[in-house]
């Protein structure tokens, strides 16, 4: 759990700083505080900070301090603290808290009396007090995400230690942030790097505070290019409360993240500490089918798989390999020869649930080119489309080709 705004303000020596603006960002992870010389700051802050203005070293008026309440914003900044006296700013001007209450950013205010070695000091002492707490939570929550333990007892006596809320029920959701190479097509390599990172700092964020709206925060677990966050759940009410709010957090993000791509998985709800790793690859399996079919939008649940769970559950993967060659290597080895026609065939023929004229369609080729495909897979393969044995064997077999590609988990016990 990170350093928030409002943690800031309750630290001791600190009482002189006002909430003047941003009630509702109180929640935001503080990373480092940041004092802003320059005219404008979104040159020169990459999310999280919180960013103190002086006015010593460059003007402060209304349009200036405008202009900085909105670049905190767009920059994804825990907040603005404006130091306010006598001698540089005298006074925040109303229309400058009522931007950051608009927008939902915390603006404190700061006399001047109130030195900012101090102010500084508290608050890296604090953020140091909270990274090495917050590794220690970090590794507990690990553990008990992989089984990666000896005694659950002993892991929940740190878990109570270290103030982690476990006995509340949880849902685990993996998130997967993909495209990061193409950021780089096209780009030097220094501005792709800092698209990502912003990327990834955007993403850390909105995470973090969809986690306080839902309540029992716990801490959000990073892994490379995945996240895991572990949401409150004690019923089916709760799985559909999750669901929408991180469907939402996905639209939201799927604009402001391209060309990148968020995909989610989520387990079943109610899980206990000693199930948090059925869990875990409960959602693992969600995700390699969020990421296999386009058409759930970037989001699958556990309890929406289907017979991907029981694939899943296959344990000899050169089964289900065999299956695919037996089932479509025809296909395949056709395609790899000539223009590859039969395999997007057939996927459109079942995506359209066997309408000829919207396979067609879907194609962009004539409804008798398609018919002429269909009749060409049915001979390749010895199946036909009238026999529902055989269309099950082939939407499997397309099934696990997908999946594959992917990497279809292996199910957790």
């Amino acid at each position: 759990m990170s350093l928030s705004v409002a943690d800031v303000l309750a630290l001791p020596g600190l009482h002189e700083l006002r909430l003047r603006a941003g009630q509702a960002g109180l929640g935001n992870p503080v990373r480092w505080p940041y004092v802003a010389e320059n005219e404008d700051i979104a040159d020169w802050v990459m999310g999280g900070e919180l960013v103190f203005v002086t006015g010593i070293n460059h003007p402060r008026d209304e349009a200036n301090l405008l202009l900085l309440v909105r670049q905190a914003v767009e920059r994804a900044t825990a907040g603005l603290v404006i130091l306010t006296g006598a001698e540089f700013i005298q006074a925040i001007p109303p229309a400058v808290i009522a931007e950051a209450e608009r927008l939902g950013l915390p603006l404190l205010e700061q006399p001047y009396g109130l030195k900012m070695v101090v102010v500084t000091q508290a608050i890296g002492t604090a953020l140091v007090q909270q990274q090495m707490i917050g590794s220690s939570r970090q590794h507990v929550l690990e553990q008990l995400l992989e089984g990666d333990y000896q005694s659950l007892d002993v892991l929940l006596q740190r878990a109570a230690s270290l103030d982690l809320p476990l006995s509340v029920p949880r849902q685990v959701a993996l998130l997967r942030l993909q495209n990061s190479e193409q950021l780089f097509d096209g780009e030097a390599a220094a501005s792709g790097e800092r698209l990502l990172r912003d990327n990834r700092q955007c993403l850390q964020q909105r995470l973090e505070q969809c986690l306080q709206q839902l309540g029992g925060a716990l801490p959000l677990i990073s892994q490379g290019e995945h996240w895991i966050a572990l949401l409150p759940c004690t019923g089916s009410q709760d799985e559909q409360r999750n669901r929408k709010t991180l469907m939402d957090l996905l639209g939201e993000l799927d604009e402001r993240l391209q060309p990148q791509r968020l995909f989610l998985g989520l387990s079943s709800g109610n899980h206990h500490p000693e199930h948090f790793a059925r869990a875990l690859g409960q959602a693992r399996q969600a995700l390699v089918a969020a990421q296999a079919f386009p058409e759930r939008l970037g989001l699958c649940s556990f309890n929406e798989l289907g017979v991907i769970e029981l694939l899943a559950a296959i344990r000899d993967r050169s089964l289900l390999e065999h299956f695919v060659e037996r089932t479509l290597g025809p296909l395949i080895g056709d395609d790899s020869r000539h223009e590859p026609v039969l395999m997007p065939t057939l996927e459109a023929w079942f995506f359209e649930n066997a309408n000829l004229a919207l396979a067609a369609q879907r194609l962009g080729v004539h409804r008798n080119t398609l018919s002429y495909r269909v009749q060409r897979i049915e001979a390749l393969t010895g199946c036909s489309f009238d026999d529902p044995h055989d269309r099950l064997n082939i939407s499997i077999a397309l099934l696990i080709r997908r999946l594959s590609s992917h990497s279809l988990p292996r199910s957790t016990p």
